[in-house]
């Protein structure tokens, strides 16, 4: 699960507290339970803009593209096999 980051942890505690402030002070109410569920609401709106706020990270590279082929020239020799004879031969480890 990734971590969240600094611009999304601002942007949920300022929603939270201006949210909290303008339901207060709009609706007016003084009980206990009026401030709860003002308080409640506010979690849940800072939750909802932290978790919309757009991930800055590190992008995934770009898929490489591989070169264009050149066209084949209509001068070119065909391939020759290369004989048994031209091969390298194979190297063995000693043992020890």
């Amino acid at each position: 699960m990734p971590r969240p980051t600094v611009a999304q942890f601002a942007y949920g505690s300022c929603t939270v507290v201006f949210s909290a402030l303008a339901m207060l002070l709009l609706s007016g109410t003084s009980s206990g339970p009026g401030t709860a569920v003002v308080a409640v609401s506010a979690l849940a709106l800072g939750l909802l803009v932290a978790l919309t706020v757009p991930h800055t990270g590190p992008r995934p590279a770009a898929p490489v593209r591989p070169a264009p082929e050149e066209p084949a020239r209509a001068t070119a020799s065909p391939a020759v096999p290369v004989a048994a004879a031209d091969r390298e031969p194979v190297r063995e480890r000693a043992a020890s």
